[in-house]
């Protein structure tokens, strides 16, 4: 079982990027998928998470307040992959940033007990 991160670069602050996360091994249609992000020198953090539903783009979503109305999380369950849109990107949204897939409930805080962890991706925000 597998998740590949990728999407990650460097961006002007003010500036967008997209990270993909394919899930491979197993579906992912049924489990919950989100995003968290370490920055140099803190935790990991929840930034965002999707849960699953029987339908293609899954269920209801949770943002960490420093990301909303800024960040989108989606998903593709044909494609076994989750999105995260993030428009005007700030200096401090930098940091690596993974995947993960686990129960809805455990995606909060560092994302203790989720099951499944891609290598990370590193977005570099510039002033």
């Amino acid at each position: 079982v597998q998740l590949q991160a990728s999407g990650g670069g460097l961006v002007q602050a003010g500036g967008s990027l997209r990270l993909s996360c394919a899930g491979s091994g197993r579906t992912f249609s049924n489990i919950a998928m989100g995003w968290f992000r370490q920055a140099p020198g803190k935790e990991r953090d929840r930034v965002a998470a999707i849960n699953w539903s029987s339908g293609r783009s899954g269920g209801s979503t949770s943002y960490a307040d420093s990301v909303k109305g800024r960040f989108t999380i989606s998903r593709d369950n044909a494609k076994n992959t989750v999105y995260l849109q993030m428009n005007s990107l700030k200096p401090e949204d930098t940091a690596v940033y993974y995947c993960a897939s686990g129960p809805f409930s455990k995606m909060v805080k560092a994302g203790d007990g989720l099951n499944y962890w891609g290598k990370g991706t590193l977005v570099t925000v510039s002033s």
